[in-house]
């Protein structure tokens, strides 16, 4: 900020060539006339009144009289006062009250116009107001994108100044985002991934005769597919042809059909109809993640679409087993505990808890990211994003510390995603071939820790099928599988979760104990019987 305080009116390195200014009754300075004449001032001398251009002779005088020399003016000098400056160095009246520099002008003076603007004269050039609300967002844009870096930054600023538009046609207008920023100066790495990644998210509404759920969803491609939970899109099991309504991040409502589903999974594609020009997410490697890393949560928790919440990444690898009536019967199967504390379940339209999962009589067994993010029913099938905005995960199931998922109320700080590697083979197989391939053991397992011969914690095979991926690797009854593709192998439901992980006919890397020594096997996975 320029100071300009005066103390006494007059400039200290005063030289013949110095402008004077004027001073007004209350000892304020003025700005000179543009043809105001120099007049010299003696240092002790306050300033002089600027005396105004004299008109020339000829215009002023007949020709017939005579002209009269110019008589010399007397200096005028006042003394020199000094007076009261407020913080900014800007002078005090003189009863001493503060001034409000910020109220308008009593009497404004007269108003040019450009182009239909009002414009101030003296005050520079005249602004297009539409043009520094544009350059205001983009500020506020570059604010925001310099948190995450790179090509999100470009996304971040395309994004906020496609809302600051002075006037589209009805049928390409945006609806509000959900996404407000309303102190640009403080914005964080959290707003910067939600401006990024939310309008690749979508919410998804499910009906099926008299019931109905809300979910969300992923874009994939800028034409429309999305990827979701299977059990969202069949209502948890309940129904196999739901109708189905998605709701865009601009407001935008979709038609969608099924692509596919993958029960084993829990993952489904729908295609939104006659979409175009859609954001699709960006898949991060949820191979390279770390405890400890950023979590950020995007979805419909309780049919509130838009809903963003930050956590960290709380544990990597972590089975779970779900209750699902969607799944098929597989023969390496594990049933839940009937207490099982893990669930997914979707609210109905008026925001209360669905029943649809009471009555489920299968299982999937799930490698999960965990993490704190609050993610409750409506969250399945959203995004858990990084601190770039990359998908590392699509959400599908929370805890619950009453033991039983029929009891469940939502959040408390144990959710649950499935990885996106894991998501990206499944969606790109739905898309190409309407089904997904997982791998298959061929071998019963169970918790080796429940055996009192065991010495180990791992999965303890009781039984071998004939000719499948656990005989051809030299496996048998009685030995405890203890690592599986580098991951360690608790119990039945981690091995069953790791498998699954697979396509069929892929290789592992797959450990085990016999006879109290550990031996280390490369095993080619079958396929699971869909």
């Amino acid at each position: 900020m320029t100071d300009n305080t005066q103390d006494s009116g007059i400039n200290p390195d005063h030289r013949d060539d110095a402008v004077p200014f004027e001073v007004n009754a209350s000892g304020e300075a003025i700005a000179p006339t543009e043809n105001a004449e120099t007049v010299p001032t003696p240092e002790s001398a306050a300033p002089v009144q600027a005396q105004p251009e004299q008109t020339p002779a000829a215009e002023a005088l007949p020709e017939t009289a005579p002209a009269e020399p110019a008589q010399p003016q007397p200096q005028q000098t006042q003394p020199t006062v000094a007076y009261a400056t407020d913080a900014f160095g800007r002078p005090l009246p003189a009863d001493s009250t503060a001034p409000n520099y910020y109220a308008p002008n009593i009497a404004p003076p007269a108003y040019a116009t450009a182009n239909g603007l009002p414009h101030t004269p003296g005050s520079g050039p005249v602004r297009d107001p539409a043009k520094r609300r544009a350059s205001i967002a983009l500020i506020a844009a570059l604010a925001i994108g310099a948190l995450v870096g790179g090509a999100s930054g470009a996304g971040v600023t395309a994004f906020v100044l496609s809302n600051q538009s002075n006037g589209v046609p009805v049928n390409q207008a945006q609806g509000p985002s959900n996404v407000v920023v309303n102190n640009t100066d403080s914005v964080n790495q959290i707003t910067a991934v939600a401006a990024k990644a939310s309008p690749s998210v979508v919410t998804i509404e499910a009906a099926s005769g008299n019931s109905g759920g809300t979910g969300s969803g992923v874009v994939l491609t800028a034409d429309g597919y999305v990827l979701t939970n299977t059990h969202v899109v069949t209502l948890d099991g309940a129904a196999a042809d739901a109708t189905l309504q998605v709701k865009g991040n601009d407001g935008k409502l979709y038609a969608a059909t099924i692509v596919g589903t993958d029960p084993i999974s829990d993952l489904a594609v729908i295609k939104l109809t006659d979409a175009k020009g859609l954001t699709p997410i960006d898949f991060a490697d949820s191979g390279k993640l770390n405890v400890g890393d950023t979590a950020i949560a995007i979805g419909a928790p309780l049919g509130l679409a838009g809903t963003v919440t930050d956590g960290i990444v709380s544990a990597l690898n972590r089975s779970i087993s779900i209750a699902s009536s969607a799944a098929p019967t597989t023969p390496d199967t594990t049933a839940p505990d009937d207490q099982s504390p893990f669930f997914f379940d979707l609210p109905n339209k008026d925001g209360s808890k669905s029943q649809q999962g009471t009555s489920n009589s299968g299982s999937i067994s799930l490698s999960v990211i965990q993490t704190d993010a609050a993610i409750n029913p409506g969250n399945s099938g959203g995004a858990l994003l990084n601190a770039k905005g990359e998908l590392i995960g699509i959400n599908v199931a929370i805890a619950n510390a009453g033991g039983s998922s029929t009891s469940a109320s939502g959040n408390i700080g144990v959710g649950f995603s499935i990885p996106s590697n894991l998501a990206k083979r499944v969606s790109d197989e739905l898309i190409a071939n309407g089904k997904a391939t997982h791998g298959l053991l061929g071998a019963s397992v169970t918790s080796a820790a429940s055996d009192p011969k065991s010495s180990t914690v791992g999965a303890l095979i009781s039984e071998v099928s004939s000719g499948g991926a656990a005989e051809k690797a030299g496996l048998k009854k009685g030995d405890v599988i203890t690592n599986f593709n580098g991951v360690p192998i608790t119990d039945a439901n981690d091995l069953t979760a790791q498998v699954r992980v697979l396509a069929a006919g892929d290789k592992a890397e797959l450990t085990y104990v016999r006879d109290g020594k550990s031996i280390t096997v490369s095993v080619t996975v079958g396929q699971l019987a869909s």
